[in-house]
């Protein structure tokens, strides 16, 4: 065999080893996304547990990987939080986690100034209704349209709008009270 045809095998086994996914808790998360014709890179994932319950699999696709959470939510551009679920949680559950996540890192005047979105985001989980097992939330930010919400690549509810809500939102998961602590430094590709 000549050294090009072993170069180029070589070349090919590399790139097809660096376009795998990662596996996280039995999850596939891919190492890329696209949104809006702009291509995203897996930030980190990780589990969120609850208790002793692994609940999802959360995964940040942004367009240029950050380790720190305040880069992580001031990046420009199209974003993406994913979760995986791997358990049923209902329209309470869901709906209350990211409502108790907001109350946690956001200030009262950011409540207040937030208000109108926050009504969109909770009518928008209660179009979502369940999140059943196996199926995947995605959460994403189109600086041409604004927050969207789907489950399973169907949209669901209403586009909101407002790049500053959707950094509001992602303290869900990046703030100072993060949801999980190990999620967090995972989602910023941190030892956990």
């Amino acid at each position: 065999m000549s050294h090009m045809i072993r170069f180029t095998l070589a070349a090919m086994l590399c790139l097809a080893f660096s376009a795998r996914a990662a596996e996280v808790a039995g999850v596939q998360v891919a190492d890329t996304a696209s949104l809006g014709g702009t291509d995203l890179k897996l930030n980190g994932a990780g589990v969120r547990t609850r208790a002793v319950f692994k609940v999802y699999v959360g995964a940040l696709y942004l367009a240029e990987k950050k380790t720190v959470a305040a880069d992580a939510i001031a990046s420009r551009g199209p974003k993406r939080i994913a979760l995986f679920m791997l358990r049923d949680l209902s329209v309470d559950q869901l709906g209350g986690a990211l409502s108790d996540g907001l109350v946690a890192n956001l200030s009262e005047a950011e409540l207040v100034r937030f208000k109108p979105q926050i009504e969109d985001l909770k009518a928008t989980m209660e179009a979502v209704g369940a999140a059943k097992e196996k199926s995947v939330v995605t959460i994403d930010y189109l600086p041409d349209a604004g927050l969207r919400v789907a489950i399973d690549g169907a949209p669901r509810g209403k586009v909101i709008g407002g790049e500053d809500f959707y950094r509001a939102l992602m303290k869900i998961w990046l703030g100072e009270k993060p949801a999980d602590r190990a999620l967090k430094a995972a989602m910023l590709g941190q030892p956990g």
